[in-house]
């Protein structure tokens, strides 16, 4: 079976190549991204394209399954650039496996798809798809799921697999999402139990987690196993603040979610902080997942629980922990984050 990965090298990414890579029915793997790794896992070869300006049919000639996962986070500040990646990337992607002929194809969706829903029963995959408006995050999720309903019309014959992972961390993914999420000002070393002095206890701050390495075998099953349709992705527990403030050995302070919101808008609009109050806005209301489905279906199981995925997190913060890939390097900021702040913290990738 060959393979071609889109967005081979993020935190994602590097987990289903190694999951594919480690599956003997999995004969060569071919990674996508915009820039060449130093990272050479077996079975893999790797070429540089871009989901926006390149010509992808070449690359998935032959293939027998395309798994779809590049996405653009940053810039929070210039929706139209994420809209053309995430957006119009997919489409291309998608109109360039089917285009190559390619049986399966596999895509990363998120909870951030989902519309808004309840935090104290879990949803499954029959809930509806339309994001959080407010967030481009949720808009550009949501309007992925409506092209590719659109294209399981057109191609009937094609295997389509949607993954809807929640939040995803392992230790080496964490140098990157502290620069995609908390920026140049966050002092890394200092996240730690005892240091963090409280959690705010929001109403609504509740969501799942799962290990980069558990969502990395999701992927790699889904590719290998007669599957089609939707699957929720997330290992137990659901995190709330109090599960937060016990990881962190914080103590639980009220906190309204208006206040929340305020104060990361304002950390925002100072250009303090590259994430957005919108996603503070998405994450308050996105649903409580139910994976059932991927367990008795795909027969999948997480091997580390949320607590033990978040813990990592904090791990690889202090330790400044990375791979040698562009996105995950613990280099990419610049000496000193000054490339970070370059660019105007949100303003531009």
């Amino acid at each position: 079976m060959r393979v071609v990965v889109v967005g081979a090298t993020g935190n994602v990414g590097t987990s289903v190549v190694s999951a594919l890579a480690a599956d003997q029915n999995v004969t060569s793997i071919l990674g996508l991204a915009r820039r060449q790794p130093d990272w050479h896992p077996p079975k893999t070869g790797w070429r540089t394209a871009d989901v926006v300006t390149s010509d992808l049919s070449p690359h998935f000639a032959g293939a027998d399954a395309v798994i779809h996962l590049a996405w653009l986070f940053q810039p929070t500040r210039d929706p139209v650039t994420t809209w053309r990646a995430n957006v119009i990337g997919s489409v291309r992607v998608f109109e360039a496996a089917a285009r190559a002929g390619v049986p399966t194809l596999v895509y990363s969706s998120s909870v951030g798809a989902y519309s808004s829903g309840p935090k104290d029963h879990p949803v499954t995959e029959d809930w509806p798809t339309h994001g959080w408006p407010g967030a481009s995050y949720g808009r550009e999720k949501a309007y992925v799921e409506r092209v590719l309903d659109v294209f399981e019309r057109d191609h009937p014959g094609t295997r389509v697999v949607r993954m809807r992972p929640g939040f995803i961390f392992k230790r080496e993914s964490a140098t990157e999402q502290r620069r995609l999420f908390g920026g140049p000002f966050v002092p890394q070393r200092l996240v730690r139990p005892s240091l963090i002095p409280f959690v705010p206890d929001t109403p609504g701050l509740t969501f799942q987690a799962v290990h980069s390495a558990d969502a990395g075998e999701a992927f790699r099953m889904a590719v290998t196993r007669p599957v089609s349709g939707a699957f929720n992705i997330a290992a137990d527990p659901v995190i709330t603040p109090s599960v937060l403030a016990e990881l962190l050995d914080a103590r639980l302070l009220p906190v309204s979610a208006w206040t929340l919101r305020s104060t990361v808008a304002a950390a925002w609009r100072m250009r303090l902080v590259p994430a957005s109050p919108y996603l503070v806005d998405l994450v308050l209301r996105m649903p409580v997942m139910n994976t059932d489905r991927a367990r008795t279906e795909l027969g999948w199981e997480p091997r580390r629980t949320a607590v033990e995925a978040m813990r990592e997190l904090f791990e690889g913060l202090r330790g400044a922990e990375g791979m040698e890939t562009p996105p995950l390097s613990p280099r990419a900021g610049g000496p000193a984050r000054l490339g970070e702040l370059a660019t105007g913290v949100g303003k531009r990738p």
